[in-house]
């Protein structure tokens, strides 16, 4: 077993591994993971049984630290533990804040008191957090530690922070649980918000990304403010339903006039907006659920960024389980959610991309209806089945596959909302798939916070591919290849032909370095530049 306060193999065991690790070098231009399998059980671990590979990848490090190996990433990346983590060109890093009341009464909502309203301490998330007692330096700090054991670049971070209604906590609460969330990337004590923000910057662990969640009637003027302090750079939004009477029937406290109301006033500050939806509430229907879907995007004061399909999940001691038990209440079987779900999905336009298909519950817990983990393979095959594709954003990443960027071409989709004029600008494969893309938003009216006032405002610049080290580049990656620089460009031109005179960027705090060297300077808490 390794420490796992350092993360180091036992000296004892580095003989056996060795020899293991000697063999796969020997191999590099061959391995497959067949190969590796096989060279593991050529060499057993002493004590019995076969060296795990983020073993090997720590006692690999160890080795080359002080010379007995000279470093080889491929090899490295042989041993590397659940790649897919990653693929998505940063390391997500996610915390939850303590247990507190939310001032919402949805009846599917379990509460319990020792996870946070909405979570269950048996969902992984939570249990790292109580095994963490919810401090958000140890956890931040544990996270980025796991991901290095299995052998993940962790020097862009997205930073989630989760745990029922994030607005709900105490305004000093979530200055201090963001400020030590940074001191546990920074490795360092700052003394206040700013200090931890500043040091960022240049730490060996950069938060390239900060996420909360929180409710519509939640997003006031002052609370957007509040967020832009904090460094937040998407907001998640429990929307549930676009309909006014499922709302009632659920509880869920909100009017779908006040999620539009949300949605216009983080976009208009420059947000990431990913909604959450919920089929199979109170009410609701297969057909009625896809017409509401269909809102998501019809609806220009909607339109988000990214979504989170959430079905209704039937959980004891909530009042729908009460309602479920009078016969006032019927969970979908899977084949009619299948369905559903692969009729939305074939809809979803291709600027959005869809995060999840199910929560991360434990099936114990869910007492009737779809209890699947891999719901999203299954809906998946179920489209391949009927020859429907679903052109979001995640089915057309290049995650691990080959890029010649010679081939890669611009391309440019152009929406409207009730409030701004976006264009989605990418570069994509010639298969179509996305190797990189830039959010750009024009305001159509006057936005708040007011720094922003005659900017063009740049919500997201992302690019694909395998994480890669700051600085890093190899061969058949996006990433590190200009990609960002010429998106850029292109949203710098866009801007200049609309008459914007300026650019601006909700920059996360380890992200402003870059766009430093690319002519920006820090404006309140964006990041700014001419567009001449």
């Amino acid at each position: 077993m390794a420490d796992e306060t350092t993360g180091k193999a036992p000296p004892s065991s580095l003989p056996s591994s060795q020899a293991a690790l000697r063999e796969l070098e020997a191999h590099i231009d061959s391995l497959t993971p067949r190969k590796v399998q096989a060279v593991l059980r050529r060499h057993p671990r002493p004590g019995g049984g076969l060296f795990t590979r983020d073993y090997l990848l720590r006692a690999y490090r160890q080795l080359c630290a002080t010379g007995q190996m000279t470093f080889d990433p491929r090899l490295a990346r042989h041993l590397r533990r659940k790649p897919t983590r990653t693929v998505s060109g940063v390391a997500p890093v996610t915390v939850l804040t303590k247990p507190h009341p939310c001032h919402g009464h949805c009846i599917y909502c379990p509460s319990v008191p020792e996870a946070p309203k909405s979570y269950l301490p048996d969902e992984p998330g939570v249990q790292r957090a109580i095994r963490f007692d919810y401090d958000p330096f140890t956890q931040t700090a544990g996270r980025v530690r796991a991901f290095q054991n299995i052998g993940h670049p962790t020097d862009k971070v997205e930073l989630l922070i989760l745990g029922g209604t994030w607005t709900d906590y105490p305004p000093d609460y979530r200055e201090w649980f963001v400020r030590r969330c940074l001191d546990g990337l920074n490795g360092a004590a700052a003394r206040s918000l700013s200090e931890a923000q500043r040091l960022n910057e240049t730490s060996p662990h950069r938060e390239v990304g900060l996420v909360v969640e929180t409710r519509p009637d939640s997003i006031s003027a002052t609370e957007v403010r509040h967020l832009r302090r904090l460094g937040v750079t998407k907001v998640q939004l429990g929307v549930q339903s676009l309909d006014d009477h499922i709302l009632t029937l659920n509880r869920r406290g909100h009017t779908v006039a006040q999620s539009r109301a949300a949605v216009r006033r983080l976009r208009l500050a420059g947000f990431k907006i990913v909604l959450h939806w919920m089929p199979n509430l109170l009410g609701a229907t297969p057909e009625s659920d896809l017409t509401d879907f269909q809102r998501l995007w019809s609806d220009p004061a909607l339109r988000p960024d990214e979504l989170k399909i959430y079905p209704c999940l039937l959980i004891k001691g909530t009042e729908l389980y009460d309602l479920w038990r009078e016969g006032k209440y019927q969970p979908y079987d899977e084949e009619t959610l299948v369905e559903l779900l692969a009729s939305c999905k074939s809809t979803i336009p291709p600027y959005c991309r869809v995060n999840r298909l199910m929560r991360d519950i434990p099936a114990p817990n869910i007492v009737a209806g779809v209890a699947r983990s891999n719901l999203r393979q299954v809906v998946q095959r179920r489209m391949a089945e009927e020859g429907s594709i679903c052109r979001c954003i995640r089915c057309r990443e290049v995650r691990d596959a080959p890029v010649d960027p010679a081939t890669l071409r611009p391309t440019t989709l152009f929406y409207e909302t009730d409030a701004t004029l976006e264009h989605f600008l990418a570069y994509e494969t010639p298969e179509g798939q996305l190797a990189g893309f830039l959010r750009l938003s024009l305001p159509q009216v006057p936005p708040d916070p007011e720094e922003l006032r005659g900017c063009a405002v740049v919500r997201e610049l992302h690019i694909y591919g395998p994480a890669l080290g700051l600085g890093d580049r190899k061969e058949g990656r996006p990433q590190h290849i200009g990609l960002g620089t010429r998106l850029l460009e292109s949203a710098r031109r866009i801007a200049g032909d609309a008459g914007y005179p300026r650019l601006a960027v909700i920059a996360a705090v380890g992200t402003r370095p870059y766009y430093r060297r690319r002519g920006f300077r820090l404006v309140g808490t964006y990041m700014q530049r001419g567009i001449e």
